[in-house]
């Protein structure tokens, strides 16, 4: 097991034509063409109910209310993943800078970006697209 306690998950493939009879049409660009909603778009950067934050695709728990934060950009913001395991990290180099995307490892979605100007104790703000997320209330 990971350190949340969350089991690896098997990875989820699907075809494109899977992904887009499962996900609505803004859910299916952020997620899988690695597009980005508007800012302050989405009720999520504002929703302050304890619960969990789950892949929109594949159901994989990623963030947690507890780490969650407003971080002013309009999109749900996070210090930390709810487990080192249900994230992976890939350059990203468009938009002339260099970033680092944030993907689902159960199933690759697209997920967000992280950068080093978030709140102890990380230091680190996963800037995240509502879209890609479905809450869980608690």
């Amino acid at each position: 097991m990971a350190d949340g306690g969350q089991e690896k998950k098997p990875k989820v493939v699907k075809t494109d034509a899977e992904w887009k009879q499962q996900l609505n049409p803004l859910q299916y660009n952020v997620t899988r063409k690695a597009g980005t909603e508007r800012a302050f778009s989405d009720n999520g950067h504002n929703n302050k109910d304890p619960g969990q934050y789950r892949c929109v695709c594949c159901d994989t728990l990623l963030f947690s209310s507890e780490t969650k934060y407003d971080s002013g950009t309009g999109w749900p913001s996070f210090f930390a993943p709810a487990d080192k395991d249900a994230v992976d990290f890939r350059d990203d180099r468009g938009l002339f800078s260099r970033r680092t995307e944030v993907v689902c490892a159960t199933c690759e979605a697209h997920l967000g970006h992280v950068f080093e100007d978030g709140p102890k104790p990380t230091g680190l703000r996963f800037c995240m697209n509502g879209a890609a997320l479905k809450f869980e209330k608690q």
